[in-house]
C-alpha cells in the first residue's frame, strides 16, 4: 500500500503518520531544485540550506563545518551510495533524487530515510564518462555511515589538493548530466518509493 503526498508516492510502513514526510518541507526543496541550478536543497521548517557545488561535496562541506541536518528533507541531483551514506551520516529525514542507484536506495532504507527516485541506474561514472565514479569506488563495500563519511572526507581532501596543483587532472565530483549508464530495463513512468522513516 502507497501514500501520496504531491503526486509523490512513499511506501507506507510502521504505524500511523509517524514519519509521513513533511509536505512542505519536501516540496518546497523539490521546487528549488528544479526552478535553478541548485545541486542540492534541504528544507526543515523555515530553515533552507542549497548548494550549487557538484557531487558530494556539500554533503562534505556541511559535514565538516558540523552543520545539523536531523529531520531535513533533501531534494538531489545525483544520489548514489556516497551520498546516501552522508545523508545518513548527517541524519536527514527524507532524500528526493532525480537519478540515483540501487545501492542509493538500500543504504537508505536501511538507515531509516525515506526516499524517492525519478531514475534508478545501475551505476554512477566519472566525469569523463569512462569509468566509475571515484567516490563510489571509495566506499565500495562500505555500510556504516560514519566509516564511509571519514574515508570520502579523505578522498575529497586528496582530490581538491590534486586539483590545486598546476596542470592538475583530478575531477572532484560527477556532472550531474553525465554520471550514468544506461538505465537497468525497469522504467518508471512516476517518482519510485524507495522506503519509510520508522
Amino acid at each position: 500500500m502507497s501514500g501520496t503526498n504531491s503526486g509523490i508516492a512513499w511506501a507506507e510502513g510502521g504505524s500511523g503518520d509517524r514519519g509521513r514526510p513533511s509536505s512542505s518541507d519536501l516540496d518546497r526543496a523539490i521546487v528549488l531544485l528544479k526552478a535553478g541550478s541548485h545541486s542540492c536543497v534541504l528544507c526543515h521548517g523555515e530553515d533552507t540550506l542549497t548548494s550549487d557545488a557538484r557531487g558530494i561535496a556539500p554533503l562534505i562541506d556541511w559535514l565538516v563545518a558540523g552543520v545539523t541536518l536531523d529531520g531535513y528533507s533533501a531534494a538531489d541531483r545525483v544520489v548514489g551510495r556516497a551520498a546516501a551514506l552522508l545523508y545518513a551520516k548527517l541524519d536527514v529525514a527524507r532524500v528526493y533524487a532525480l537519478v540515483g542507484t540501487q545501492s542509493a536506495q538500500e543504504i537508505l532504507i536501511t538507515h531509516g530515510i525515506e526516499c524517492v527516485m525519478e531514475q534508478v541506474v545501475p551505476r554512477m561514472l566519472n566525469r569523463d564518462h569512462t569509468a566509475g565514479c571515484p567516490m563510489e569506488a571509495a566506499v565500495e563495500g562500505i555500510d556504516d555511515p560514519t566509516i564511509a563519511a571519514t574515508r570520502l572526507i579523505e578522498s575529497v581532501s586528496a582530490m581538491r589538493a590534486r586539483m590545486a596543483e598546476p596542470n592538475g587532472t583530478s575531477k572532484l565530483s560527477c556532472l550531474a548530466s553525465r554520471v550514468w549508464e544506461a538505465p537497468s530495463t525497469r522504467r518508471f513512468g512516476r517518482r519510485r518509493p524507495c522506503g519509510r522513516r520508522t
